[in-house]
């Protein structure tokens, strides 16, 4: 590893979007608010230098990405998860690490409850 090399975090936090993920029938009909938390490290060396965004990795593409994801129906997050970390790193294979939070914002547990969440690292 070089010792010029700038590792960066970049976060694309709380996205949101309205979709129909769920196991019960009431859920892919009515949907749900859906909240997307995204966390990625990479080399981020040539794009501190040139200022140029051919030279970064385009935060507008990861967030197309995960809109395509959500966008498509699962019955569970899980499986939702792994398809937007799938896309991701198929389109993007220098990302070091990525890490991938999908909430279901007011679920039907039978109770109050803000969300329920599932987050996955590749």
């Amino acid at each position: 590893m070089d010792s010029n090399t700038l590792h960066g975090l970049i976060e694309l936090e709380e996205m949101e979007f309205y979709a129909y993920h769920g196991c019960f029938k009431e859920e892919q009909v009515v949907g749900n608010r859906f909240l997307v938390n995204i966390s990625l490290s990479t080399d981020c060396t040539t794009a501190a230098e040139t200022d140029q965004i051919s030279d970064a990795l385009n935060y507008v593409t990861i967030y197309q990405l995960a809109k395509e994801q959500v966008m498509q129906n699962s019955h569970l997050l899980e499986h939702l998860t792994k398809r937007i970390i799938d896309s991701i790193i198929d389109q993007f294979p220098q990302i070091d690490t990525l890490k991938v939070k999908v909430s279901k914002m007011n679920p039907p547990m039978g109770g109050q409850m803000k969300c329920v969440s599932v987050t996955m690292t590749n």
